[in-house]
């Protein structure tokens, strides 16, 4: 492996500017403005791939288009599907980004761009992997499958279609994805948890249209206020979600995982002063991190009613509206949820408004067994590219995929991420810690390389 370790090591500044090219590309995939960046994006991907020695396509689909690639030439040795998104999120409030989201700027060992963390930093690393084994070894130490979708940050709607067509092609031993965080700077990690998702929409309206505060202001009900109490009503002072059954699934951490999750090196003072926050929130009985990585949530993500602009205007609004999102544990079930939800708002609802609920989209919680050989090399390939061996931690957020390819492929998922917990995914500012991206690349070698001396499975 010191062969291919130094050749990783002589080509950062080529890897780099490749990855940077990558970051330069605007792939918003919630915004139809960039639908021809979201083309550029993928090509980018389908080049990466050939170059990795992949035989690569892009797959057209009803939205973004999926690339995939593959090179099988061992049927002796495992074979390794990685998944990864080169969708990003908006950039707003881009008034808050230090530098242009789409010009990569670095500062303090850290790469600034929409899309360096989540995901296209990521997935960068197994492409960098597979090239310097191809270039040095002329073939891989394993089989690898490679599928990169275009519509991972709005829910993924076109890929279990294209996993559902596709179940003979896409047949491996394991999943790799990085598109996770580690523990800190200090604590390489990999997961093996995540949360589910619910997503959804409430609307409220009112009156036809915008009435005068004064004249109308009394006999006839408020979107606004009316969404807002029936906000306030779905959770109690102890962040207690208040929708009967919601709770009736939650899978209660082991006392081994209580254990294992309070030895990590959990510092509270600077969590806080990282976050710009007093008092730290949340259900009570619970630490932060069983919260964060294995208690079910609810928050508002938007609201949206009235008048917004500068200045005053006594407005009585038409319609309010809010956006919510619940973060699920095993064993709770999304589309159970999100009708639980659904008739606690409407029984809420007075009957001065009409108000509606949308299901924008949702995912299963997933949790991996710790003793399959691929979550064993990675562990070794962690602790082999960073110096230090890692731990293990559950993940707040959700990939709905991880659970799909558990259920449909029968097949289990590593979650070895490069990420940290302050690299702003997400929020003005996303970054990925550079060392951390040259490091993972090494793991993902080490990975390949361990993981190919075992027995297909």
């Amino acid at each position: 492996m010191k062969d291919i370790i130094d050749h990783i090591e002589s080509r950062r500044d080529e890897y780099l500017e490749e990855l940077q090219t990558f970051l330069r590309i605007p792939s918003i995939s919630t915004d139809s403005s960039h639908r021809q960046d979201m083309q550029r994006a993928a090509e980018y991907v389908k080049e990466q791939l050939d170059r990795s020695g992949m035989t690569a396509e892009i797959v057209p689909t009803d939205g973004h288009p999926i690339v995939y690639g593959e090179r099988v030439e061992h049927e002796d040795r495992p074979t390794v599907l990685i998944y990864g998104h080169y969708d990003v999120q908006p950039v707003d409030p881009i008034d808050l980004w230090e530098t242009s989201p789409f010009e990569p700027a670095i500062r303090n060992d850290c790469l600034f761009a929409r899309g360096s963390a989540d995901d296209k930093g990521q997935v960068f690393i197994h492409f960098k992997s597979t090239q310097a084994f191809l270039q040095l070894a002329g073939e891989l130490p394993l089989n690898i499958k490679f599928l990169v979708e275009g519509e991972e940050e709005i829910g993924s709607p076109n890929l279990q279609p294209f996993v559902d067509r596709n179940l003979e092609r896409l047949a491996a031993d394991s999943v790799m994805i990085s598109d996770t965080t580690m523990f800190s700077k200090e604590t390489p990690s990999i997961a093996y948890g995540l949360r589910g998702l619910s997503y959804l929409q409430i609307d409220v309206r009112g009156p036809a249209q915008d009435l005068h505060s004064g004249s109308f202001g009394g006999p006839v009900a408020n979107p606004a206020f009316v969404l807002s109490q029936i906000l306030a009503s779905l959770k109690d002072e102890n962040d207690r979600v208040l929708v009967p059954g919601f709770y009736d699934r939650v899978q209660e951490l082991s006392s081994e995982e209580k254990e294992a999750f309070a030895s990590l090196p959990f510092d509270e003072e600077a969590y806080l002063a990282d976050l710009g926050v007093q008092k730290l929130a949340g259900e009570r009985g619970y630490t932060p991190l069983e919260q964060l990585w294995a208690r079910p949530t609810l928050e508002v993500n938007g609201l949206l009613s009235g008048f917004t602009g500068e200045g005053a205007k006594t407005v009585l609004p038409s319609k309010a509206m809010a956006k919510v999102s619940m973060r699920l544990v095993p064993d709770q079930d999304p589309e159970e949820i999100e009708e639980l939800f659904e008739s606690y708002v409407m029984a809420q609802a007075p009957a001065t408004v009409s108000v509606k609920v949308t299901t924008m989209y949702g995912g299963k919680p997933w949790v991996a067994s710790l003793d399959h050989p691929a979550l064993k090399a990675a562990a070794n390939a962690v602790e082999a590219g960073f110096g230090k061996r890692p731990v293990f931690q559950r993940e707040g957020g959700s990939i709905p995929i991880v659970a799909t390819f558990q259920e449909i492929l029968g097949i289990p998922t590593v979650l070895m991420g490069i990420g940290l917990p302050d690299e702003n995914a997400h929020a003005p500012n996303e970054n990925l810690y550079l060392p951390h991206f040259f490091n993972g690349i090494k793991a993902s070698a080490y990975f390949m390389a361990e993981y190919g001396r075992g027995v297909k499975s």
